[in-house]
């Protein structure tokens, strides 16, 4: 996947400027495919000279005036072709595993700490995800419109869960090893907060 099917893909629900664009990446499909802000603009000016999305000039009174773009014509067959080949399953690059691989030769305290960052990191995305599946599923079911949408949030829930408990596995190991207690599960945390 390039970014600029996603991009395309996130102009389908409606004209954005660049700026609501970006903020609706991060929000959306950022979650699977990362982007800065300055990657985005970049891009649309590829797609806007491919004419795969055309930019319409707002005047705006006492600022600058903003481009809002549409997807064209061109841009939603593009879409369509990129979206009937297909996909190629990610492959994984992490230094933390290879770390571990080498467990024997490396320090264990600071896979430990890098560990519980990871743990709380994906804690945190489980919870976003979940947060934002019960805001805008609240019934559990989508319109065919959303039903992707639903779907992606679902299986990134799965996968946040099953980090975690992967990490919380790691760090009772290398606790063993360490003799320190071991990690509270996700369930268990979130009775804690009350989540």
């Amino acid at each position: 996947m390039a970014l600029g099917d996603a991009i395309l893909a996130c102009l389908t629900e409606r004209p954005m400027t660049g700026y609501e664009l970006a903020k609706t990446f991060d929000a959306s499909i950022g979650f699977f495919w990362k982007a800065d802000h300055q990657q985005i603009y970049r891009e649309l000016s590829r797609l806007r000279d491919k004419g795969h999305v055309q930019g319409r000039e707002v005047v705006q009174s006492g600022k600058p005036n903003k481009l809002v773009y549409t997807l064209t014509a061109e841009g939603r067959a593009a879409l369509k072709h990129w979206a009937a080949r297909p996909s190629v399953p990610p492959s994984i690059k992490d230094d933390l595993l290879v770390r571990l691989y080498a467990l024997d030769s490396v320090d264990i305290e600071p896979l430990r700490t890098d560990l519980m960052a990871r743990l709380e990191h994906h804690r945190d995305r489980y919870e976003r995800y979940e947060r934002l599946l019960n805001k805008r599923f609240p019934d559990g079911t989508a319109p065919p419109a959303d039903l992707g949408k639903m779907l992606g949030l679902r299986i990134g829930m799965r996968h946040e869960r099953v980090v975690v408990e992967w990490c919380e596995e790691a760090l009772n190991a290398l606790s063993a090893i360490a003799g320190r207690g071991n990690v509270l599960p996700l369930d268990d945390s979130k009775r804690e907060s009350g989540g």
